[in-house]
């Protein structure tokens, strides 16, 4: 397959949970936020050089490039790993950025002002992540061997999780330290317990 049945195979595709159009780079601060999204979830490619509409538009100057690395190298914190592949179809240039899945989350974006936040992808949409998102993650770094202990302050928490709620309902509910509320619900998901699903712009935890 050539470069250019290659790229419009991908375009087909549209954008999804592991694919983003970009149209142009304009601001390294915005493209970390895709790139962190790709790293903290599934992975992900940034078609860039193409518009929303499927449209080849082309990487216009060397400053799109260099923006481009700046995003994984000095807006993502840690640095991000990435690829970039260059095709040149129809008399233009088109840059695939390749994020794969890190193994070290969170991959936080910089702002302009220099604060943190990590993202994750959900659908086609870059999502700031949860604070429960941010212990799960450090849940993860422990041994495979942890230990869930089924005690009364677990017990009170899955009680006030009834239905879908969000974080601040069992908060609420369950009359516990937001923290602790937190670490819990990030062992719980890690235990196969408690899921979470991101509903009308927003997190909602339920039992399984």
């Amino acid at each position: 397959m050539d470069d250019k049945h290659y790229l419009l195979s991908l375009i087909r595709e549209g954008e999804h949970q592991q694919q983003d159009f970009k149209y142009r780079v304009a601001d390294a601060c915005k493209l970390a936020k895709t790139v962190s999204a790709f790293a903290n979830t599934d992975g992900g490619r940034l078609l860039i050089g193409v518009r929303d509409d499927g449209h080849l538009s082309g990487v216009r100057s060397e400053e799109e490039i260099y923006m481009m690395h700046q995003a994984a190298y000095k807006y993502c914190k840690p640095e991000a790993s990435i690829k970039f592949d260059t095709y040149h179809v129809e008399g233009r240039t088109i840059v695939i950025a390749t994020v794969p899945p890190s193994p070290n989350r969170p991959i936080c974006a910089l702002d302009e002002e220099g604060s943190k936040r990590a993202y994750i992808r959900i659908a086609d949409e870059n999502i700031v992540a949860s604070p429960v998102h941010l212990a799960l993650w450090r849940e993860q770094q422990k041994p495979q061997g942890a230990i869930m202990t089924y005690n009364d302050t677990v017990r009170q928490l899955l009680n006030a999780i009834e239905g879908q709620r969000t974080l601040n309902q069992i908060v609420r509910s369950s009359r516990l330290p937001r923290p602790k509320v937190i670490a819990l619900l990030a062992r719980l998901i890690r235990f196969g317990i408690v899921r979470w699903e991101y509903q009308s712009q927003q997190f909602l935890f339920s039992q399984i």
